[in-house]
């Protein structure tokens, strides 16, 4: 609702939600389009992703007389695994830089809402992943388009081109964006809760790479199933798995679904920790 005032013969508009809102996201998407930083962690993430993929594809070979079961398109992504550490420091950096320098205090002022704030930084951090991350995975299955078939893995050995026509490798690829949004909004969250930049990326890389490490030395089968069903990396990126659906420990969604409860619990006690502490 806009509400007027008269002074002096002066009517005075008190700006909407709607306009509060857009002024906070322009406020937010100026902050972060300004640090330097910014710029080139979005080009880090894009580069690396297709680096690594390709890196990955160029070097796994199906040699003659052998069976070969890779499943192409999740290898085509690899990628993305080491992609997720450069969004997790730009998310990380996209609030912690402001309490490095107590600019933080001046946001809050401006905006007493906080929980406002944060949907914002959400919001932009999502806008400025989004489109990296379409870059960088659509890269990655182009140049296992590419090379693949100079592998060994041809249609005459059952492996189908990859496309992104309506199918396993088009979810995968989807899923695969909207992962690293997730991840996103988890480091997001965390550096909200932990504040100090080292501490939020060293907690936020833990959480991520920790728990795979952690299955690998499991000695219970039941153990090691229930970490990979339920750990972030591991339950996300099940999204890009095209084939042997039916032995994995979580399917493709499911696995998606509990990173983005891994997000939205992180982002949850980041708005609890706003709520309750000082800036």
């Amino acid at each position: 609702m806009v509400q007027a005032t008269a002074a002096g013969g002066n009517v005075a508009l008190s700006p909407s939600p709607v306009q509060r809102g857009l002024e906070l996201l322009r406020a937010e998407w100026t902050k972060v389009r300004t640090v330097p930083e910014t710029r080139w962690l979005v080009a880090a993430a894009v580069v690396l992703t297709i680096a690594v993929s390709t890196a990955v594809v160029a070097v796994t070979r199906c040699a003659p007389g052998t069976a070969c079961t890779a499943d192409t398109t999740k290898l085509a992504l690899t990628g993305v695994e080491v992609g997720q550490a450069v969004v997790a420091v730009l998310a990380v950096l996209a609030i912690s830089n402001e309490y490095s320098t107590g600019m933080i205090r001046t946001t809050f002022t401006a905006m007493p809402r906080r929980s406002a704030v944060l949907a914002a930084k959400g919001a932009v951090l999502t806008g400025l992943v989004v489109p990296a991350a379409i870059v960088a995975v659509v890269g990655s299955l182009l140049a296992g388009r590419e090379l693949l078939p100079d592998e060994g893995f041809t249609a005459s050995r059952g492996f189908a081109l990859l496309s992104l026509a309506p199918g396993p490798t088009l979810r995968a690829a989807a899923g695969s964006v909207l992962y690293l949004v997730l991840i996103g909004l988890l480091s997001l969250g965390v550096a909200v809760v932990v504040r100090d930049s080292a501490a939020a990326i060293g907690t936020v890389l833990g959480l991520i790479y920790l728990a795979p490490i952690v299955a690998q030395f499991v000695g219970s089968p039941v153990w090691q199933r229930r970490i990979e069903r339920y750990a972030p990396m591991s339950a996300g990126l099940s999204i890009q798995d095209t084939t042997g659906l039916g032995h994995l420990p979580i399917s493709p969604w499911a696995g998606l679904g509990i990173l983005a409860l891994w997000a939205a619990a992180a982002l949850l006690a980041a708005g609890l920790a706003l709520r309750i502490r000082d800036a």
